[in-house]
């Protein structure tokens, strides 16, 4: 029962993590979903958005906590 305990402590700290990153998201310096690198087509009546340095970003941090879930 300790895993499940530790288990839900953590997607707790990642849900509350998300929620401020939600609140204040726009006070960052940088904006989440806009950074260098990610794709951007616009045509006459339609947008084509694609994520790329996004995702690739969130996928680091995300091996990153994962790791160190592992080690401990």
């Amino acid at each position: 029962m300790e895993g499940v305990g530790r288990l839900l402590v953590i997607l707790g700290v990642i849900l509350a993590v998300t929620g401020l990153l939600f609140m204040y998201g726009e006070r960052l310096p940088f904006r989440i979903g806009r950074l260098p690198g990610d794709i951007v087509i616009r045509g006459k009546n339609s947008v084509f958005y694609f994520p790329l340095t996004t995702l690739i970003l969130i996928n680091v941090v995300l091996m990153f906590v994962m790791w160190i879930m592992r080690r401990h």
